[in-house]
């Protein structure tokens, strides 16, 4: 068995029960919290260098071989993500050391963090229809309850709209397998792949396939059905926000990607370029929706919504190049978005405030602070030589060379006005005076000690540093998505990996 496959699952499935096991000792859970993601990030590298060398990994549960059996399957995609997930959970497992109310880690925080990751690991690396609707389900459960920890009213509000449309998600998704089996036969999704191509009526299977775009677009947040997303994701604790924009949504491109890769590929010329309009209008709308909002979560959440649009536009496109700029913008974006979300955190524990009115001075008291800020939010933005830059690039090239240049202007203005948003954060929180209304501003002195600041600041500082790694040093990054990118555009090499054939 290849132990490097089964890890990222088995990890977070353990330290979730031990977690429980432990209830009666919060210290120990937060130890046993911080060990657990360093060692699912170990399992990450050590899954990736497996597919560097290998090219596929692939574990048949049970030792019922497939298609009869589920299988576990990671290619260069499947690895980066995971390595991603453990870079992630990690962070946020340092971060909740002292941004978590205690009241929420005796209520079961950790074991439900650790379900969440699981969750995710599952959704990358399971090669079975109908275990990667069980493994949603897995992150929907655990995701609620992480939401509604604290039950105020904000955050019940918040739940109540993500728990609906991701449930009306699910409901699409389960019809659509049950409609794709009642035509194949089959939940492997090498076989599925294999066998689609012999159906007799093409235009049913692009009837399942936009089922499938309409469910994973809803998880994904993608237009129309995205405002759950921000109608959410500011209402818990900081740690929980974070850990969401970085990964939650994510699955739901990692989906997309998946299946138009994989599976439905014998219209690409109706339902890539569908999702091609779908990923220029989440773009649009998401930046809008930022550049109106006053709330520094809310505005982090629009542009989550935004820049799905960039990782969509690769896949819409389908060409090698624009692949390989959509994978290069998952890596860029998951890191960044998860930094900005625990900068405004910070901030938070300083003022006491998320309104933009609320918030000021920090740049005299704490420029380093400010500089961290910087860092993501204009590679957030596009601007050079930060890793944002690369991805939009290599994305806007893609475009312009497909000749959508309508589309490549839309990305282009969304660039410009990502940047609007960014600098209204800089200038409201960190570059202003702080407001005279504002009276407890006394955490905001660089004289006043914060026992739990290292705990805060080193993800922060970690995160900052793959941003720069990411823009500085780009090209190893880039040869990991050129990587991901070919497999994807040659289906045959995964469906050979796990039904066996052809030398991969």
């Amino acid at each position: 068995m290849n132990l490097e496959l089964v890890l990222p699952i088995l990890i977070p499935l353990t330290a979730g029960a031990l977690s429980l096991a432990l209830w009666r000792s919060v210290r120990l859970q937060r130890y046993l919290a911080v060990l657990a993601t360093l060692l699912l990030l170990i399992a990450g590298l050590w899954l990736m260098d497996t597919t560097l060398t290998q090219g596929f990994v692939v574990v048949e549960m049970g030792n019922w071989p497939a298609p009869f059996g589920i299988v576990l399957v990671a290619d260069m995609l499947a690895a980066i993500m995971i390595v991603l997930t453990g870079i992630i959970g990690l962070a946020i497992a340092l971060y909740s050391l002292a941004s978590t109310p205690p009241g929420h880690e005796t209520f079961g925080y950790y074991p439900l963090m650790h379900l969440l990751l699981a969750g995710v690991a599952g959704a990358f690396l399971t090669g079975d229809i109908f275990n990667l609707f069980v493994w949603f389900e897995v992150m929907l459960l655990a995701s609620f309850a992480l939401l509604t920890l604290g039950g105020e009213r904000a955050q019940m509000e918040g739940a109540i709209k993500y728990v609906t449309l991701n449930l009306f998600s699910s409901a699409i998704f389960l019809s659509a397998v049950g409609l794709l089996y009642g035509m194949v036969g089959t939940l492997n999704l090498a076989d599925i792949a294999q066998k689609v191509r012999s159906i007799d009526d093409p235009g049913m299977i692009t009837v399942v396939s936009l089922m499938f775009m309409v469910s994973f677009g809803i998880k994904a947040a993608a237009f129309p059905l995205f405002f759950w997303l921000p109608a959410s994701y500011h209402t818990p604790q900081v740690a929980v926000s974070a850990l969401f924009a970085g990964l939650l949504t994510k699955v739901g491109v990692y989906a997309l990607f998946r299946v138009f890769t994989l599976v439905f590929t014998q219209d690409v010329g109706y339902t890539h370029t569908l999702l091609l309009w779908v990923a220029a209008l989440t773009m649009l709308t998401g930046v809008l929706g930022a550049a109106a909002q006053f709330e520094f979560r809310r505005i982090l959440s629009f542009h989550i919504v935004s820049q799905i649009g960039y990782m969509l536009l690769g896949l819409a496109l389908f060409t090698p190049l624009a692949l390989i700029g959509g994978v290069f913008y998952i890596m860029h974006h998951i890191i960044v978005k998860t930094n900005l979300f625990l900068i405004s955190g910070i901030t938070f524990r300083l003022l006491g405030s998320y309104q933009l009115k609320d918030l000021g001075g920090v740049y005299r008291q704490r420029p380093w602070l400010a500089l961290l800020f910087l860092i993501p939010a204009l590679s957030l933005a596009g601007i050079p030589p930060l890793s944002g830059f690369f991805a939009k690039f290599i994305v806007v090239r893609a475009t312009l060379e497909a000749n959508e240049y309508l589309v490549a202007a839309i990305a282009l203005l969304v660039g410009l006005l990502t940047l609007y948003s960014m600098i209204k954060i800089w200038a409201e929180v960190f570059w202003k005076k702080l407001p005279e209304h504002v009276t407890d501003a006394s955490r905001l002195n660089s004289d006043v000690k914060d026992s739990g600041a290292w705990a805060c600041y080193t993800p922060v500082v970690g995160l900052a540093a793959c941003t720069l790694a990411i823009g500085l040093y780009g090209q190893p990054i880039y040869v990991l998505a050129e990587t991901a990118a070919a497999q994807l555009l040659d289906p045959q090499r995964y469906i050979n990996a796990v039904l066996g054939g052809a030398p991969q």
